[in-house]
């Protein structure tokens, strides 16, 4: 059926390019072993603004701005930037597109924002609507810890499965033309809830989604793990990881050797970040930094990202709701 691939995947066949990318991160980031792939590392993690929350809008701003610097593109050049983030009414990205003069689509995705954003902007652009157009999603863990979890000052104890939210802001530029990495399939999630209800517990409440994600994209395209040389979840962090290989494994799947996740990837282990990192900005600065530039010098030439989110609120934990997980892929190819 037309560019349609079995029951959830999309085949893009203009193959949208991602021309650049742009990637700020904070300075517990900055220590980890993904520090030479950032484009740029805060000093003060309150980027020299009054809050931790203006302080996140202001490096999604950046984010996108430097994109399009990257790209030799003004803001009169973006057709449309999608984008979102954690706060309440996704407030982070409203504010960075109030100092752009670009069309805005503001996006909801929990973690998921990355994948989600790039997906839409590459339907756009598939569908003839736009030139050029930028994803974007950040987080920030002292905004994201008080609206989610306790007051910094509380000082609470975390669980060995919490996740630590990273500080970070990512964008990407998609266009038509150039030699760049391009997006080849989107394969879009559903929602899972497996009845998990530990707020501390994210990679087991979102792992159900991603594996979904993946054997759906593998069903619907025909491929396998072998046709991959990186299949990169968000941030599941080391359990969620776990429970992901594990099941895929029941369904015929093994993405050990190629699997990789942000969350897991992003902290070193003396870091103390317990499970590992989350939050839009985590899949979003791994992406656009550590993944891209290793399909730039040729290291990686066909990837699946999925970006996972945890669809809750902090209404919905309050009323012991569950909490229900999504994960989108993209598939991007480059020099094949």
């Amino acid at each position: 059926m037309g560019k349609r691939m079995g029951k959830q995947t999309i085949k893009i066949e203009s193959k949208p390019r991602i021309i650049a990318t742009y990637s700020i991160v904070g300075p517990k980031e900055g220590e980890g072993p993904l520090k030479d792939y950032f484009d740029f590392i805060l000093k003060d993690d309150l980027n020299g603004k009054n809050s931790y929350e203006k302080a996140e809008s202001s490096i999604l701003y950046s984010a996108i701005t430097e994109c399009i610097k990257k790209a030799n593109l003004t803001e009169q050049d973006i057709n449309y930037l999608f984008a979102g983030d954690l706060l309440n009414q996704i407030s982070s990205s409203n504010f960075a597109a109030r100092d752009l003069n670009i069309p805005f689509i503001g996006l909801y995705g929990a973690c998921s924002t990355m994948t989600e954003s790039l997906s839409i902007a590459s339907i756009f652009m598939d569908g003839g609507y736009a030139n050029n157009v930028v994803a974007a999603t950040s987080s920030h863990f002292s905004s994201a810890e008080r609206q989610f979890r306790f007051p910094l000052e509380y000082g609470s104890q975390r669980h060995p499965t919490a996740h630590w939210t990273v500080t970070g802001a990512g964008a990407m530029l998609i266009s038509k033309e150039g030699n760049f990495p391009y997006v080849k399939y989107i394969t879009t999630g559903k929602v899972k809830d497996y009845g998990i209800t530990d707020a501390n517990n994210m990679g087991a409440a979102m792992a159900p989604a991603a594996i979904d994600t993946i054997k759906q994209h593998f069903q619907d395209t025909g491929t396998t793990p072998k046709d991959y040389d990186l299949i990169a979840t968000g941030d599941l962090g080391k359990y969620g990881k776990t429970i992901t290989e594990k099941l895929l494994k029941v369904y015929g799947y093994d993405i050990n050797s190629i699997y990789m996740d942000c969350g897991d990837k992003i902290y070193g282990g003396d870091q103390a970040t317990n499970a590992g990192g989350s939050g839009c900005g985590c899949s979003a600065v791994v992406d656009c930094g550590y993944i891209y530039k290793n399909m730039l010098n040729g290291k990686l030439k066909r990837v699946l990202i999925l970006s996972t989110g945890a669809l809750m609120s902090t209404t919905s934990s309050l009323q012991g709701e569950t909490i229900p997980g999504i994960a989108h892929a993209v598939s991007i190819e480059f020099g094949v």
